[in-house]
């Protein structure tokens, strides 16, 4: 199957009320397992890197890495360049040939992420590639006004205007749910994404599901989120099963061993977010 783009995927998401994984990775191998995931749910993902990671690996090996194995899937695989902080990031993830880029202009006022965001996307339809945008503060959750301070959350009818000024394909939106770890369960805003959802006709997004309960975000999905960033919860599953392997007498065979758990964990979150048992 080719790889697919961003917006496809999400779209037939969003109108058969599903979520899509969208797995941060840093490596081969968390590329591999979230794609062979997919595969055995029969569901499609989209692979995310963020360019922070650049001091690991560069962003460009991690595009062709995952590109060349989306390529050969059996599902349909996105592959995505998550959080560009400017301009020039985000057009080194088209250079990089990431399927999508993400332009992250919310800490900036919000005519100024009009205007990032909007230069963004006016370069990514030269070169046919979607473009994920955020408004609002989806901050940090080990900062307890980033989870319950509603005047940092996505306003619907920002969100409205903002899609039709920028021509973004897709929407980051915070509605209670935050970046990392959470210093106490998040209570997500439903009144407010359900608005969202009223306003704006393209793809929603959930950066920071890791953490969220269970019930939370299936009632998102049912709500019309389409994306659920996840990759402080799939680093944990990659430690854990790392930790817990007794087999192993060397790297190579440790990181044979530990895929087996992590794939497991990774396919229970792709059922998670089909609570309505849609299929490809």
């Amino acid at each position: 199957m080719p790889l697919c783009k961003t917006k496809d995927i999400l779209s037939h998401a969003t109108e058969n009320k599903f979520g899509v994984l969208a797995a941060v990775t840093f490596n081969y191998e968390t590329i591999k397992w979230a794609i062979k995931a997919a595969e055995i749910e029969k569901m499609p993902v989209i692979i995310l890197f963020y360019p922070g990671f650049n001091f690991h690996i560069p962003q460009e090996f991690m595009a062709h890495m995952a590109t060349a194995l989306a390529k050969d899937a059996s599902v349909p695989v996105a592959v995505h360049l998550d959080h560009s902080a400017s301009y020039e990031v985000a057009v080194s993830g088209i250079r990089d040939g990431f399927s999508s880029i993400m332009v992250d202009g919310s800490s900036l006022s919000y005519e100024e992420n009009v205007a990032l965001t909007s230069q963004v996307v006016q370069t990514a339809r030269v070169f046919g590639v979607d473009v994920e945008a955020e408004l609002g503060v989806v901050g940090s959750g080990g900062n307890i006004d980033h989870l319950t301070n509603p005047d940092l959350f996505t306003n619907a009818n920002e969100a409205k205007e903002f899609v039709e000024r920028t021509g973004c394909d897709a929407l980051a939106i915070a509605v209670g749910n935050a970046h990392g770890l959470y210093v106490k369960t998040p209570d997500l805003d439903f009144t407010r994404i359900k608005a969202i959802r009223k306003a704006v006709s393209i793809p929603l997004v959930m950066h920071g599901s890791s953490g969220i309960p269970d019930e939370q975000l299936q009632e998102a999905v049912n709500q019309g989120i389409s994306k659920y960033n996840t990759g402080t919860e799939y680093f944990r599953a990659f430690y854990d099963a790392l930790k817990s392997d007794e087999k192993s007498s060397d790297s190579l065979s440790l990181l044979k061993n530990v895929e087996e758990p992590i794939i497991e964990f990774l396919r229970a979150k792709i059922r998670l977010l089909n609570p309505n048992g849609c299929s490809l």
